[in-house]
């Protein structure tokens, strides 16, 4: 069986965001691209927090209360961010998600610079490959 890696599965051009853009701009990111979370980087692409959709609907209703928003990314990410490395095995992560983890992950570096991400779905793309080129094989046997 072939192990599968992060590397092989994850998005490499990532929606990003920095800390000082506006809640409005980060929700535009979001439209534009099918992510639901991404990382939030610093000058140097080092992971320093994370925001979610979830995040950006949460200030949007509070927003529509007030009349217009001014919140930035840095007032609703989260800090602590799970990030893992290209050569992790997406067999672990899957597992790791199956336990009410983040959705999306970070792939970083040694240094904690962002590399790209991987999401549920793209673990259950490599899953889904590896069982029917899994399945291929047994059935190519028994014709």
């Amino acid at each position: 069986m072939k192990t599968l890696i992060v590397s092989e599965y994850m998005i490499h051009q990532p929606i990003k965001f920095d800390s000082a853009m506006t809640i409005a701009s980060a929700v535009e990111l979001f439209l534009k691209k099918p992510q639901i979370g991404a990382p939030v980087v610093d000058s140097e692409n080092h992971v320093i927090g994370f925001l979610s959709e979830q995040d950006c609907l949460n200030s949007m209703l509070e927003s529509t209360y007030l009349g217009e928003s001014h919140e930035i990314v840095a007032d609703k990410m989260r800090t602590e961010v799970l990030t893992v490395s290209p050569n992790d095995s997406i067999l672990d992560i899957a597992k790791s998600m199956t336990a009410k983890r983040p959705k999306v992950y970070p792939v970083v570096d040694d240094n904690n610079k962002l590399l790209g991400v991987i999401t549920r779905h793209h673990l259950l793309e490599a899953i889904d490959n590896q069982l029917n080129a899994n399945y291929q094989k047994g059935h190519a046997r028994l014709v």
